[in-house]
């Protein structure tokens, strides 16, 4: 990625100085809004790559912003909040943020949690990647999902092409007429409900019946997101390749 650009929205210009201050010492370009107008004005105007949003933005709330934003753009969100409670974390989640960062924060930690949703973003895995998931491989190209003591699972030709959708998207949002786009070559209609069913049934197929890891989570009127580790066999691989080179020297 170029310069990426960051969106710090929040109502305290001194919150709003400090992660400007923070971003820019990364080589981002940082702007600022205090409030919706503000926001939308920058979104509208700027090219941004990630949103930093207070969820107590004045009388603005800040849940329903989020949801707000994912409706008009693909966009990374940070949620950055004082309510510590699990609830509220897992609430800011569900109205589509990324991550959940509870004030009083450390620069540091934000600016770190910001590089890592920049990169879950912008990876690419292409087609011919081996996708190391919890506890199964998947070859991309092939459709071909094993679990890891070799046992096939079966997929429908759909859900290959949905889960190689969620794997090549790690950790970005994906609306349901971007997956309707892919699956079907049509825009999604709010009355039809077979995004969710498909959804649904490879959530039953990927997901461990032992750990009870959420791999894909749904964003509430927006669509879903693939949230497990994505790991590229090959490249794990490597090291062991190395070893056995190097042992045979």
């Amino acid at each position: 990625m170029d310069r990426a650009t960051i969106l710090v929205v929040d109502d305290e210009s001194g919150v709003r100085e400090a992660l400007c201050a923070a971003f820019e010492s990364q080589n981002w370009q940082a702007l600022e809004a205090s409030d919706r107008a503000s926001m939308w004005e920058a979104l509208e105007t700027q090219q941004v790559d990630l949103v930093t949003l207070d969820l107590m933005l004045g009388n603005e709330d800040g849940l329903s912003l989020a949801q707000a934003l994912r409706e008009r753009w693909n966009i990374p969100i940070l949620m950055i909040s004082g309510k510590a409670a699990v609830e509220d974390r897992i609430r800011g989640l569900e109205f589509g943020a990324d991550d959940y960062i509870v004030k009083p924060f450390h620069i540091k930690e934000v600016v770190l949690r910001v590089k890592k949703t920049l990169d879950l973003y912008n990876r690419e895995i292409s087609e011919q990647s081996n996708i190391l998931l919890d506890h199964a491989m998947f070859e991309v190209q092939r459709g071909v999902l094993t679990h890891l003591d070799g046992t096939p699972v079966e997929l429908t030709g759909l859900e290959q092409r949905l889960l190689a959708l969620f794997v090549q998207h790690p950790g970005r949002i994906l609306t349901r007429d971007e997956i309707s786009q892919a699956l079907h070559g049509r825009d999604w209609s709010p009355d039809d409900r077979t995004i969710d069913g498909h959804v649904a049934r490879l959530r039953r197929k990927i997901e461990s019946p032992t750990t009870g890891e959420k791999l894909i989570r749904s964003v509430r009127g927006v669509g879903y997101v693939f949230t497990g580790q994505v790991r590229i066999a090959r490249d794990l691989a490597e090291p062991a390749d190395r070893k056995r080179d190097d042992d045979r020297q």
